[in-house]
C-alpha cells in the first residue's frame, strides 16, 4: 500500500483519470437505477446524457496544470449536468474545482470562482426544487462547497509548509558541503604551507652550502667537507618532515597510535640561527621576554615567520649577508621583527620603508599565520639597504579577556 501511495504522489494525472472515472461510473450507475424504477423516461436520450456526463468528469485530467481552465470548465458543463439530473457529479467536480484553486491558485481566484459556484447553484435548485427541499438541499450545497474550501486552505498550508521546510534542508545540506569544501580548502592550504616552509628553508640551505661546496673544493677541502655533511644532515631532516606529513595525508588513522613529534616553538629559534649561521648566514638572535605559556598556534606562527624570512635573506642576500631577529613578548602581543643588511646591497633612498610588496607563497603564508590570530605583518625593502619583517600576533587568551 506504501509503494502504491508513493506510486501515485510521483503520478498524480494517474489518481486524477481514476477520480474521474470513479465520479462517471457512479452517475452511469444512477442512471441505470433511475431507468429500472422508472416506468415512463422524462429524461433525456442517452446518446445525449452520456457525453454530459463524460464531459463533466474529463477536465478532472488537467485539473493540476490547468487548474483555471478545469474550473471554469467544470461550472459551464455543470449547469447542463444538473438540468439534465444526472447525479453527483456536477456537485462532486465542483467542490474539486473549490479545493484545487484553494491549494494551487490563490485565494482570491478561489473567492471569485466560490461566488460564482455558490450562485449558480442556488438558482439551479430554486429552479428544480420545491420550495420544501429548497433550504435542505441549498444548505447541504454550500456546506459541501465551503468544507472544499477549508480542506483546500488546511492542504494548501501544508504543502507550503513542507516546500519550506524541504528549501531549508536544502539550504542547510548546501551549506554543509560548502563548509566542508571550505575546510577542506583552508586544510589544503595549511599543508601547503606547512610543505613550503620545510621544503623551501631545507632546499634553500642545501643549494648554499652545495654553492660553497663546489667553490672550496679544490681550495679548502676541510670546509667542503663540512658543507657536504650539512646537506646531508639538511636533507635527512626535510625528509623526515616530509614523511611526517605524507604519513598523515595517506592514513590519518594510523598516526594515531604513533607519537606525534611536537611542533616548533620559539625556544627552537636559537637551533634554526645555529643552523642558519653555520651555513654562513650571520644571524643575530634577540629574545625579549617570558614565552613559556605562549599559545602553541602562536609559537609556530612565530617560529615559521622567522624561518621563511631568514630562508628569504639566505636565498636572495646569500651567505654573506648579516640578519637579526628580534623576538618581544608582551602580555598582549608577540612582536616579531626580522632584519637583514641585503649583503650591502643599498637600496634607492626615496623608497619607502616597509612598502607593500605582493610576494610569493611564503609572503602569503606569513600573512595568513598572522592574521589568523588578527595580528599584521608588513614587509618590504630597507632605504639603506636589506629587508625587514615586522609582525605583530595578539596572544588568543589576551584578546579574549580584553574583550
Amino acid at each position: 500500500m506504501r509503494r502504491l501511495s508513493l506510486w501515485l504522489h510521483a503520478h498524480p494525472t494517474v489518481g486524477d483519470c481514476v477520480i474521474a472515472a470513479v465520479i462517471a461510473l457512479f452517475d452511469i450507475a444512477l442512471m441505470i437505477v433511475d431507468d429500472a424504477i422508472s416506468d415512463e423516461r422524462t429524461n433525456a436520450p442517452v446518446y445525449i446524457e452520456l457525453p454530459v456526463l463524460l464531459l463533466t468528469v474529463l477536465p478532472l485530467v488537467i485539473r493540476r496544470r490547468h487548474p483555471l481552465w478545469f474550473a471554469y470548465l467544470v461550472l459551464v458543463i455543470g449547469v447542463g449536468h444538473n438540468a439534465l439530473e444526472l447525479g453527483v457529479g456536477a456537485i462532486v467536480t465542483g467542490c474539486i474545482a473549490v479545493y484545487t484553486l484553494s491549494v494551487y491558485v490563490g485565494r482570491r481566484h478561489t473567492a471569485l470562482y466560490f461566488g460564482l459556484q455558490v450562485a449558480v447553484s442556488l438558482v439551479q435548485i430554486m429552479i428544480q426544487v420545491g420550495a420544501a427541499q429548497w433550504l435542505i438541499v441549498s444548505g447541504f450545497t454550500v456546506g459541501l462547497l465551503v468544507f472544499s474550501w477549508l480542506l483546500g486552505e488546511f492542504v494548501g498550508a501544508r504543502r507550503a509548509y513542507q516546500a519550506e521546510l524541504e528549501a531549508r534542508l536544502h539550504l542547510l545540506e548546501t551549506e554543509r558541503d560548502q563548509a566542508s569544501r571550505i575546510a577542506v580548502a583552508e586544510e589544503r592550504s595549511r599543508i601547503a604551507r606547512e610543505l613550503h616552509d620545510v621544503v623551501a628553508h631545507s632546499v634553500s640551505v642545501i643549494v648554499v652550502h652545495a654553492d660553497g661546496a663546489a667553490y672550496a673544493m679544490d681550495g679548502d677541502r676541510d670546509a667542503a667537507r663540512r658543507a657536504v655533511h650539512t646537506i646531508a644532515d639538511t636533507g635527512r631532516e626535510a625528509l623526515a618532515e616530509l614523511r611526517r606529513l605524507l604519513n598523515v595525508l595517506r592514513d590519518p588513522g594510523a598516526a594515531e597510535g604513533e607519537p606525534l613529534a611536537p611542533q616548533p616553538t620559539i625556544a627552537a629559534l636559537r637551533e634554526l640561527t645555529d643552523r642558519l649561521t653555520n651555513s654562513g648566514l650571520r644571524v643575530r638572535l634577540d629574545l625579549d621576554g617570558d614565552f613559556a605559556g605562549l599559545p602553541a598556534g602562536v609559537a609556530l606562527g612565530v617560529y615559521r615567520i622567522v624561518q621563511e624570512s631568514l630562508t628569504n635573506t639566505l636565498k636572495h642576500a646569500g651567505s654573506g649577508a648579516v640578519a637579526e631577529v628580534r623576538v618581544r613578548g608582551a602580555p598582549d602581543a608577540v612582536e616579531v621583527e626580522v632584519t637583514d643588511d641585503g649583503a650591502g646591497k643599498a637600496h634607492p633612498i626615496g623608497l619607502h620603508p616597509l612598502a607593500a610588496v605582493p610576494g610569493g607563497n611564503g609572503l602569503i603564508g606569513m600573512r595568513e599565520r598572522a592574521h589568523v590570530f588578527g595580528g599584521t605583518l608588513t614587509v618590504g625593502p630597507r632605504p639603506g639597504g636589506g629587508w625587514q619583517v615586522h609582525a605583530v600576533i595578539p596572544q588568543p587568551e589576551t584578546a579574549q579577556e580584553v574583550s
